[in-house]
């Protein structure tokens, strides 16, 4: 045919069909099947020669060139088995201008199948053509043309030894895998799923084409909404556009050999598809609530309960204290399991699997308030342990709101609930205080602090002990200002009566504590004569004990401040003590011995001697002479029958003198009442 140039085909038309004419060819690189619906005839009428007799109809152009020699054929399939499709192959190495006659042309025209192409076996019928034996390095037309021009497309199938070149087979230019688009879709006959995080979607395709090069150089990717336009690269996807969810897109990846722009492979085109999949997750709002514990202004959270998504979905959650730090990816909230916060605010950002990402809102709040107030207990002493009393705790009255309360000694061991008091009832403690926890059915609690109060003994300030004598009684006054007195003797009164020596306790009432005082009475200490000394007829009476001062007698009548009596008769005596307390006085018997004042020692019988024998029964009784210078003489004693005869050293006489003697013993009383009398003698010996 005719080549005519329509000129009147406007600019749109001319890139629509340009795959339809020659020049333009697409390019067939490898052995992959083609699919493709010719939609038009073309800009240009080629003249086609050979059976195809007609002018284009629905056509399309290819190109091959052989990378590997060997026989070539391939299936024309339509669609439709009753579109009649048609083929010519050119070549090789003809130019567009210049193709001359097709080599190979036939026609489906009326075939059971609808398909014709090239045969490797003899060809089964009219429809079909004996295969090419092709040779490396040649180039090839070929056109399809669907005579029936119906809107039907076709398979192209290609089969027989020889290769057809590509690059996307040739190792040295692609070293790396091209990857598809997206994640696998759930059914694997279908395109892959690019995931979008809105819909409707603005996205931009150009995003998506360093993953699907996968670092192969000299490589290109362009998007279409057709196949046809993928194919013949008509009508790319130059910017962001709106998408749908769940349309097949497609792409054509596309090789420039840098060394060679006229490369036949520089046409080669790779295609795939790939479908839009909503990612959209929706994140919802949330409030939590939990216990702003004893009133502390904050509470711990466990962000990680708060229901913001759905929990079928996998996502991953980060949480920050403000929208300014979500949006800024700063201070990110790392211990969301146990966040201390007062009421406020947080944020969560939640990420699908696919990268989809949205925000919600969690709330926090506080359960109303377990409020509690302090209280004091007061209680009696224990008498064995004043310093303590016996506690009630749970008596205490710390709120009204009800709950559970349990009982601590500190304020740290009730916030962290240690060493709780097992036994609140009885709780003996000194004064001080302890800690109720109130918890709450929420389980919120406040502590409340007890302060304890140990009511202390009241004793009476006037009763105190008393001495008295063995044979008083006297009166005890517990002094008032007591709600009840209760006296040993079983008197309830004030002051008891008749009382005398001896231990006596009373119970002193103050409000609801009694406290038992104990009050002695004493016997008055009688005085005791420690000695009696008597010189001539003076005697001297030594006292001690009992209470000074003290009063002396001789007759039990009249008595003296002086322990000196004068003048007292020779012979047995009975001297008379008694102290400050008046009490019956003590007497001591005495004896004041019968002067004898001058001894003549001659052995004539007449006073030879001091005889003091007549006290032999006396205790410890000894006669002692001095001389006058004071030095012992001599001493008469049980021996030697308490006499002395005027010698000394047992035979020599004393000389002529006057000397001093003296005469001690213990009275036969039951103090042993020591005595002593002294005087002194003339001794005249005669020669």
């Amino acid at each position: 045919m005719k080549k005519i140039l329509l000129f009147f085909l406007l600019l749109s038309s001319q890139i629509f069909f340009s795959q339809s004419d020659c020049p333009t060819a697409i390019a067939v690189c490898g052995n992959a099947n083609i699919s493709y619906t010719p939609s038009g005839p073309g800009n240009i009428l080629e003249d086609l020669g050979g059976c195809l007799i007609d002018d284009e109809n629905f056509s399309v152009w290819y190109t091959f060139t052989v990378a590997t020699s060997g026989t070539l054929a391939f299936t024309i399939d339509a669609n439709v088995d009753n579109d009649d499709y048609d083929f010519g192959v050119y070549g090789p190495n003809k130019q567009c201008s210049n193709l001359g006659a097709p080599i190979r042309c036939n026609f489906a025209g009326v075939s059971p199948t609808g398909n014709t192409g090239l045969s490797l076996t003899p060809p089964p019928n009219a429809y079909w053509s004996p295969h090419l034996n092709v040779v490396a390095g040649e180039t090839y037309y070929l056109i399809i043309d669907n005579y029936s021009n119906s809107a039907n497309g076709f398979s192209l199938i290609w089969s027989g030894t020889a290769t057809l070149a590509s690059p996307f087979n040739d190792p040295a230019i692609t070293p790396n895998p091209f990857i598809a688009p997206g994640i696998p879709a759930a059914n694997p006959a279908d395109p892959p799923e690019v995931i979008v995080c809105s819909n409707p979607a603005i996205f931009d395709f150009s995003t998506l084409s360093a993953g699907i090069i996968n670092g192969n150089p000299n490589f290109s990717v362009k998007y279409h909404t057709s196949q046809n336009d993928a194919l013949t690269g008509n009508n790319p996807i130059t910017a962001p556009i709106v998408v749908t969810v769940g349309s097949t897109y497609y792409y054509s990846i596309n090789y420039t050999n840098p060394a060679n722009p006229n490369d036949p492979v520089n046409r080669c085109k790779q295609t795939g598809s790939f479908k839009f999949k909503d990612g959209t997750i929706e994140a919802y709002n949330d409030t939590l609530t939990e216990c702003n514990n004893n009133n502390a202004g904050t509470a711990t959270y466990d962000l990680t309960t708060a229901d913001v998504i759905d929990p079928t979905l996998t996502v991953t959650k980060k949480y920050y204290p403000t929208i300014h730090d979500v949006n800024a990816g700063t201070n990110e909230i790392t211990n969301p399991y146990s966040y201390v916060s007062a009421e406020g605010t947080v944020y969560v950002k939640i990420t699908s699997q696919y990268g989809c990402t949205d925000i919600a809102e969690i709330s926090l709040k506080f359960h109303p308030v377990v409020i509690v107030n302090e209280a004091t207990l007061r209680s009696c002493f224990i008498e064995t342990n004043p310093s303590t009393a016996l506690f009630n705790l749970t008596v205490a009255t710390v709120t009204s709101q009800g709950g559970t309360k349990t009982y601590y000694p500190s304020l740290t061991d009730a916030v962290n609930g240690t060493n709780q008091i097992s036994n609140p009832s009885n709780y003996i403690a000194p004064s001080g205080v302890v800690y109720i926890k109130v918890t709450n059915a929420n389980g919120c609690y406040a502590i409340a602090k007890v302060t304890l109060i140990v009511l202390p003994p009241v004793y009476s300030s006037v009763l105190a002990d008393k001495i008295i004598c063995m044979e008083d009684t006297t009166t005890l006054d517990a002094g008032p200002g007591f709600a009840s007195y209760l006296w040993s003797n079983g008197a309830t009164t004030q002051t008891v009566s008749g009382i005398g020596v001896g231990t006596y306790w009373v119970k002193l009432k103050t409000g609801d504590c009694i406290t038992t005082q104990t009050v002695k009475v004493y016997p008055a200490e009688q005085p005791v004569v420690s000695s009696i000394d008597i010189a001539t007829n003076t005697v001297t009476v030594n006292v001690v004990g009992g209470m000074a001062p003290y009063k002396y007698s001789m007759d039990n009548v009249n008595w003296q401040d002086s322990n000196v009596f004068t003048n007292v008769p020779r012979g047995d005596n009975t001297v008379y003590v008694k102290d400050a307390y008046d009490c019956e006085p003590i007497d001591v018997e005495i004896i004041v011995p019968n002067l004898i004042n001058v001894i003549t020692p001659n052995g004539d019988g007449v006073n030879d001697i001091i005889d003091y024998s007549a006290l032999a029964n006396k205790q410890n009784l000894t006669l002692s002479i001095y001389d006058r210078y004071g030095s012992k003489i001599y001493q008469a004693d049980k021996s030697n029958g308490y006499k002395w005869d005027g010698t000394t050293n047992g035979s020599k006489r004393v000389t002529t003198g006057t000397y001093w003697y003296s005469v001690t013993w213990n009275e036969n009383d039951k103090h042993n009442t020591p005595f002593k009398f002294s005087s002194w003698i003339m001794v005249k010996n005669r020669e």
